[in-house]
């Protein structure tokens, strides 16, 4: 049943297009989307807060990985009344480095490659379906996790990754405000999956414990993804055993062995390799490096100064640089004397 509803701004209303179209567009590309009311902005906030308040929130995570969400309604789209949250698929990608002489395969988690071009793309949809009717939409700055399993849209694992239909955990969460009206609320509870009830596979492989028995949040303090996207003069905790590293970035342990995720683990997609030359030269961490090697670290988001700085930290563990400083100074250039 249609809910009818004037746009005053437009004097249409949204029997021109209602919730179901617009998500029978995205289900067309393979995403999946929700739409929840702009009225529930201040209940994501309170609950973000009321975990911060509670201690749920490592204080250091806090202040470098939430601090920067914003939950009033921008200034580009004031008569937002709706958010429209996505799902899209989202491969792992393989990138291959040579070092003395050896490949090594490693792999960077879904979400990592191509963010911004698939939140892009996502914005694309929605304009080309939505401007032709009147309505816009703007960029958020919201916790994605939080919203989509309110929404529906998803439900959280027991490693606190959230899961969609389809897809398992293999995807990208994307939202944006709209001024379209939000005929079908979908607003509801966060769920944990029925599957995880009797499940402890993420939790038993989980090396640093960063999922625990004590509380359904994670730990994410001690979460390998929080330490590796650290900026790069910062070591890696003595505690975390370089043999748990697994990807250039982020970590793939829960996901690995989740029953929720078998579908999805061969799903890689090959994107470049680096020679010899160019690993070492991203070993020492030189800005100095050819078109053809920048290009191929902006091919997997790895360009930008941030990524550029933690990057030769997390390259090292997979050579066995950190446990012998005298091969670190053959690969800076410096003679190793016996």
């Amino acid at each position: 049943m249609q809910v009818e509803i004037m746009d005053q701004k437009n004097g249409m209303s949204s029997q021109d297009l209602d919730t179901k179209e617009l998500l029978h567009h995205l289900e067309e590309r393979g995403y999946r989307g929700r739409t929840v009311s702009i009225q529930h902005l201040a209940e994501l906030q309170e609950e973000m807060e009321k975990r911060h308040s509670q201690g749920s929130f490592d204080e250091e995570f806090y202040g470098l990985r939430l601090v920067f969400f914003d939950f009033k309604v921008p200034e580009s789209l004031p008569e937002a009344r709706s958010i429209i949250v996505v799902a899209v698929p989202r491969p792992q990608a393989q990138v291959i480095f040579t070092f003395k002489g050896k490949r090594r395969e490693l792999i960077l988690p879904p979400t990592y490659v191509a963010y911004d071009q698939t939140r892009n793309r996502v914005a694309e949809v929605l304009n080309g379906v939505l401007k032709e009717k009147g309505y816009s939409v703007a960029p958020t700055s919201l916790p994605l996790k939080l919203l989509a399993a309110r929404s529906g849209l998803t439900e959280y694992g027991r490693n606190n990754i959230t899961y969609a239909s389809g897809m398992g955990s293999f995807l990208q969460l994307v939202a944006f405000y709209s001024d379209l009206p939000c005929a079908e609320d979908m607003w509801g509870e966060a769920r944990m999956m029925k599957q995880c009830e009797n499940c402890q596979a993420c939790r038993r492989s989980c090396p640093t414990g960063a999922i625990s028995s004590d509380r359904f949040l994670l730990h994410a303090d001690r979460c390998i993804v929080f330490h590796n996207e650290k900026k790069g003069d910062v070591p890696f905790p003595s505690w975390i055993d370089p043999s748990w590293h697994n990807c250039v970035q982020g970590c793939l342990h829960c996901q690995r062995v989740c029953p929720q995720d078998s579908k999805f683990m061969n799903w890689i997609v090959e994107r470049e390799e680096f020679s010899q030359e160019e690993t070492e030269l991203l070993l020492k961490g030189t800005t100095a490096m050819s078109s053809t090697t920048l290009e191929k670290l902006k091919n997997l988001d790895l360009a930008d100064p941030e990524t550029l700085d933690y990057l030769p930290r997390n390259l090292r563990v997979f050579f066995e640089l950190g446990k012998d400083p005298a091969i670190w100074n053959t690969v800076h250039g410096t003679e190793v004397k016996d």
